[in-house]
């Protein structure tokens, strides 16, 4: 299924490698580009104002020409560019992570579309059991909710 694809951890290490290698090509071909990318997962150096922030949707087009071109580069799976925001201008330094740039767009005309939807998962390690009093106060509190009775075994 096609879900068992998008959201496999070697399918997004293909894609961020994709992504990775045509933006260097355009680096090296002076192209410029535009980016469209999860805004949630893009971070603004220094942060801009909340005004500004609501303006962006879900999905945010970046065009990388001028300076924001002549700024940008490729750094521990992040593309970061400086650009000027609002009608201030407002300059930001900002980052974005690979996998989250959905589509690369030369002319108009989307080149490169990133379909991985796969993110890191934390892994829940667990903590070692210091003090039996702590279980106990632990215990004590999920007894205490009725609701966690389903969660019991009956003998």
């Amino acid at each position: 299924m096609l879900e068992n694809v998008i959201d496999e951890k070697g399918f997004a290490e293909i894609m961020k490698r994709s992504i990775q290698d045509v933006i260097i090509h355009f680096f090296e071909k002076e192209q410029n580009f535009g980016i469209l990318c999860k805004i949630e997962e893009v971070g603004f150096n220094p942060a801009l104002p909340e005004g500004i922030n609501a303006e962006f949707r879900p999905l945010t087009l970046f065009f990388l020409a001028g300076y924001t071109f002549e700024t940008a580069r490729i750094e521990e799976g992040f593309l970061i560019f400086e650009a000027g925001f609002g009608s201030d201008n407002i300059g930001s330094v900002v980052s974005v992570p690979l996998l989250s740039i959905m589509q690369i767009i030369v002319d108009e005309t989307p080149i490169f579309i990133n379909l991985s939807v796969y993110k890191e998962r934390e892994e829940l390690q667990p903590t070692p059991i210091k003090d039996e009093k702590g279980v106990k106060n632990s215990m004590a509190s999920f007894l205490n909710n009725p609701e966690n009775s389903k969660f019991l075994k009956k003998k």
